[in-house]
């Protein structure tokens, strides 16, 4: 790992930043976010909106964190079910025909004839992400602390017995990482997650956003979403080391209650790395870096198109707050309805 082509001196670090998702890529900027999905026929879908500006205790230092974690979440599976979508609707058939969505599901459709559609569609994203959080939390914040009581047999030590606690929480989240990166499609996304860093490291070195000027860097970022969890893990393990090892139930509590001051310390160590090249954000970001390892692939020109894509309409002041259609690697936008090459709309 060269930490130089990592923690790039000269480099200007900028707020923007990204998802990956299915076939595509969300970059986010202060004012503006774009997803770029490539449609199975090539082209490229875009989607531009307005970002809401942090108001009150979300632009507080510690507590921002934690409303900047509960946003990701709502607004990725958001992003994350839109990139789905678009490629289900732009799906073809083995003749080239583009074929046709599949039918909505009962429980949806009822939803719908009785909440309405945006209010149906709603429920089923704060239902899907409360049943993640819920998951997360139970796999790998409290089974970890119920599976070693069982070391109770062996030591008594509070501090090795939280030593264990946390080293077993991470390893249970980098055996999970690595079984589903074996998934073709999940190895997909993990190549559109190494394209937005290279194409963000290019963008902070001043450099034009090609894809040859992107393939120079590296995929791994400082500012990176997987680091964020990975300083979860160590904070909870030292934060959790403070409170000894009181019973099972007052163990479950306190790991559920302690979850939002991990959040916000996560955080902006996070944000300090990003702006940071010292020798201790060095050492503070290997876990996360090595994570990053699992997490992103290297990729290709196909992979950089759709990166590009997704930053210019960030960057650039003019253009659209909001909008969706298609676009190309030169911030060009057109709607469904025109033909490509007719008169567009551009971004930089």
């Amino acid at each position: 790992m060269d930490f130089n082509k990592i923690f790039i001196k000269g480099a200007c670090p900028t707020k923007v930043g990204g998802q990956a998702v299915m076939e595509g890529i969300m970059m986010k900027g202060p004012k503006k976010d774009a997803t770029v999905v490539r449609c199975p026929d090539g082209r490229m879908r875009i989607r531009i909106r307005p970002v809401k500006p942090r108001k009150g205790l979300a632009k507080v230092p510690f507590l921002r964190g934690v409303f900047v974690f509960l946003d990701s979440l709502i607004e990725g599976t958001k992003t994350l079910m839109y990139s789905a979508d678009v490629l289900e609707r732009y799906a073809q058939d083995e003749d080239g025909a583009e074929s046709e969505p599949e039918e909505e599901s009962r429980f949806f459709a009822w939803l719908e004839k009785h909440f309405g559609e945006r209010a149906a569609w709603n429920l089923m994203i704060y239902s899907s992400v409360l049943l993640a959080v819920l998951i997360t939390v139970v796999v790998f914040i409290l089974a970890p602390t119920w599976l070693v009581d069982l070391c109770r047999h062996f030591t008594e030590s509070a501090v090795l017995l939280n030593l264990i606690e946390g080293l077993f929480r991470i390893l249970m989240f980098v055996v999970y990482v690595l079984a589903i990166s074996r998934m073709k499609e999940i190895h997909t996304v993990f190549q559109f997650h190494g394209a937005e860093h290279e194409c963000i490291h290019c963008f902070e070195n001043g450099l034009e956003l090609t894809p040859e000027n992107c393939q120079q860097f590296e995929t791994l970022h400082p500012r990176c979403g997987t680091s964020f969890l990975m300083f979860v893990f160590v904070i909870a393990l030292l934060l959790f080391s403070l409170l000894g090892w009181p019973n099972l139930w007052v163990r479950l509590l306190s790991r559920l209650l302690l979850l939002p001051v991990i959040a916000g310390l996560s955080f902006e160590l996070l944000q300090w790395a990003g702006r940071s090249d010292n020798w201790i954000v060095k050492i503070l970001s290997l876990p996360g870096l090595g994570l990053q390892k699992i997490t992103t692939a290297k990729p290709g020109v196909r992979e950089l198109e759709v990166a590009i894509a997704a930053m210019k309409p960030v960057l650039s002041e003019e253009g659209p707050a909001s909008f969706e259609g298609f676009t190309d690697m030169s911030g060009a936008l057109w709607t469904e309805e025109e033909e490509a090459g007719e008169e567009t709309i551009t971004c930089l």
